[in-house]
């Protein structure tokens, strides 16, 4: 019975070395996967926080060839977006971030309320036609993870 239980016990140590040798030849050799991020912005109030949080996360990641955001923008916080009213820096953060390939989404029901058309907002905006949840929902099914600052 001592016999059975070394050789149960070799084996086990075998299998476990091995696995943990597999586990590292994997992580050595395949990149990580290029994470996928949709933010989702409603609140006029938190239009500076979200694109900072935008920053913060490119900064984080090593830029945007670490990752691709899209972020999706309805109700009142649409209206910082208007080129005519856009303060600055406002519009030097989205033209940057456009620039980086990010996704800006004007969710097309806001902009109907709001009567204004793409051409009235800031540049690199895309109409969400049907809708920004729509849009967010859509790019949730491609594998974009939700964030709501």
């Amino acid at each position: 019975m001592h016999r059975r239980n070394i050789l149960w016990g070799a084996i086990s140590a075998v299998s476990a070395a091995f696995a943990a040798s597999r586990a590292s030849a994997v992580s050595e050799t395949a990149p990580p996967a290029k994470l996928k991020v949709v933010y989702h912005l409603n609140d006029l109030d938190k239009v500076s926080f979200v694109l900072g949080n935008i920053q913060n996360h490119l900064d984080g990641v090593g830029g945007p060839d670490h990752v691709t955001i899209a972020l999706v923008v309805h109700g009142q916080a649409l209206r910082a977006f208007h080129s005519a009213s856009a303060n600055p820096d406002l519009s030097r953060r989205v033209g940057q971030f456009s620039k980086a390939g990010l996704e800006f989404a004007a969710c097309g029901n806001t902009m109907k309320s709001q009567n204004v058309t793409l051409k009235d907002l800031l540049p690199g905006f895309i109409a969400a036609g049907q809708g920004g949840v729509v849009r967010i929902a859509e790019l949730q099914s491609q594998g974009y993870l939700y964030l709501r600052p």
